[in-house]
């Protein structure tokens, strides 16, 4: 392993900081790690501080950091090919499509790869346009659905509003069905389900339902909250679907890939899609993929007429290479059955650190693929931070983000919420030892509660 001296640390800081430009940041300030190595659900920084990673990076490395079979794989693609244009034939391309169509639903059987999840979101949108002629796109409100400027226009995150002026027409908002916090005041997670649905049915009636293409929702809700669909909620949005020739897509970026404990997070709820999107976990973030999933009868579509799409780097080799390996890994490893074992022992674990901490007003998850949601006061559900808070606004979990990552962990910490989504092959006592972390920290949302 290469030796840095403080002279090269400091070179290194120096040119990323002064020569590149951070997401979602103002870029003066900024004291980011500055990560040197990775391997199984720890990184290490370039002074040799140890990070547990207890959200997967961006809930992207699903089989953990450093596993060897995915270099292996690309070094040996790379040896026979490293590209081609996307409309030649590789033996890569053709064994990924085949193990994605094994894994997602019978109706999709074909992929259009794509280099990440908000051009897989893009070119859904195309395909849905084009097969139904119509424009409208329905989507949930706290959703995010990637940054292009179609995939932020139709996701509703606030990460938006510095282009929204620009943004993609034809896009319609509705409410969550976010029971925590119900718009409709419902009594039941399942009287919260339908009251939203006949929400979204109401406006695609106002919207004219003619018009509208498609309904995108997250396979399982991620950075806006890990909002749990209530029972019932998908199978109303296909029958709405259904009703008005509507297709259903759903966004398994983030959610997809093992992460909630089955391949994708709209397994959970036993509903046919139309398409699927994916990224992320595909190649678990060790190369940039991302695909969609295409139903049979769209897919058949095109036979006979020209399929508007394309990128330079689709089906890259190297890329599909990886993906192969990483699916393997997946498999290898029994890494689905490693999250539902260590979901359920992570949901009694939170449990338990919601009698301790009274600032833990929610939890929510599925599988490995879950969120806390702190408040100031559990019968108001007052938030620590409210949505898209402002700087002075997140004060106290400004505190909480520091300490978590003082004690050696890098995780998502977004308004009020702190994201637990680890890498898949985690074990319980790394799990543990990730929450220990977490604990020590909302000792100081603790004092805040009122």
């Amino acid at each position: 392993m290469e030796t840095f001296t403080e002279t090269d640390k400091e070179q290194i800081l120096r040119d990323n900081l002064d020569h590149t430009l951070f997401s979602w940041s103002k870029q003066a300030g900024l004291n980011p790690i500055s990560a040197e190595r990775a391997e199984g659900v720890y990184l290490w920084d370039r002074d040799g501080k140890r990070y547990i990673d207890f959200s997967s990076q961006l809930m992207n490395v699903n089989i953990g950091h450093g596993n060897q079979k995915v270099t292996e794989a690309v070094a040996a693609q790379m040896r026979e090919l490293s590209y081609v244009y996307p409309g030649m034939i590789t033996k890569a391309r053709g064994d990924l499509g085949k193990r994605l169509a094994e894994i997602t639903a019978p109706n999709l059987t074909k992929a259009f790869f794509t280099l990440g999840g908000a051009e897989a979101i893009e070119n859904a949108i195309k395909l849905a346009r084009i097969y139904t002629g119509r424009h409208k796109i329905v989507s949930l409100y706290q959703s995010f659905h990637g940054a292009s400027y179609g995939a932020i226009s139709v996701g509703g995150d606030p990460r938006k509003f510095a282009v929204d002026s620009q943004a993609m027409p034809g896009t319609v908002h509705v409410e969550n069905p976010y029971f925590y916090r119900c718009p409709w005041y419902s009594s039941t997670p399942e009287e919260c389900a339908e009251r939203a649905a006949a929400a979204m049915e109401r406006i695609i009636g106002y919207e004219n339902p003619g018009s509208v293409a498609a309904i995108v929702l997250e396979g399982e809700s991620g950075t806006s909250g890990c909002i749990k669909y209530p029972p019932g909620y998908w199978q109303r949005v296909r029958e709405i679907c259904d009703k008005h020739g509507i297709l259903l897509i759903a966004d398994e970026v983030m959610s997809g890939f093992g992460r909630t404990g089955k391949w994708f997070g709209s397994d959970h709820h036993g509903v046919k899609v139309d398409l699927m999107c994916m990224a992320k976990g595909i190649t678990a973030g060790y190369l940039p993929l991302g695909a969609v999933m295409v139903d049979d009868a769209i897919a058949h579509y095109f036979d006979e007429r020209p399929l508007p799409l394309g990128l330079t780097y689709s089906a890259h080799p190297v890329s599909c290479a990886a993906a192969a390996a990483v699916l393997d890994i997946y498999e290898e490893e029994n890494m689905l059955q490693n999250v539902q074992e260590l979901g359920h022992y992570l949901d009694a674990r939170v449990c338990d650190l919601m009698g301790q901490h009274p600032s833990i007003g929610d939890w929510r998850n599925t599988g490995l693929f879950g969120c806390l949601e702190l408040v100031k006061n559990r019968d108001t559900k007052e938030p620590m931070a409210p949505w898209n808070a402002t700087a002075e606004q997140m004060a106290v979990m400004n505190q909480v983000a520091a300490k978590i990552r003082e004690l050696g962990m890098y995780t998502f910490v977004r308004w009020n919420l702190i994201f637990i989504a680890p890498p898949l092959n985690i074990t319980k006592d790394e799990l543990d030892q990730g929450l220990d972390i977490i604990s020590q920290a909302l000792r100081i949302a603790d004092q805040h509660v009122n």
